[in-house]
């Protein structure tokens, strides 16, 4: 179980990084904007997920600073789901982070 929930944890990461780009891409504005958002959306999270959230990132964050951090982090995903009107793949989603997250500072992960 222990294995599967780091897998799932990998997987949620991703799963905001695909809320973000398939909110940008489905904005109904022009096409050169929506391919912009779509990609820089979730290019913006990896730079921040390098530099805070990540093993090596450059700025380790601990504690409550930490718990902030993935809010505000795996909310976005959360937030771009709802914002592409996809508002019950966002619960779904909301779930599995929050299950996942609980289940990974119970076991020290």
């Amino acid at each position: 179980m222990k294995a599967a929930n780091l897998g799932v944890l990998f997987l949620i990461e991703l799963g905001a990084l695909t809320a973000a780009a398939y909110w940008g891409f489905t904005l109904d504005i022009a096409t050169p904007l929506t391919w912009l958002l779509g990609i820089g959306a979730p290019a913006v999270l990896v730079v921040l997920w390098a530099l805070f959230g990540s093993q090596k990132a450059a700025y380790k964050t601990r504690g409550a600073i930490r718990v902030g951090f993935e809010l505000l982090w795996f909310g976005a995903g959360v937030a771009a789901l709802v914002l592409a009107g996809a508002a019950e793949w966002a619960v779904v989603f909301a779930l599995v982070c929050l299950v996942s997250k609980t289940l990974a500072i119970v076991w020290g992960q």
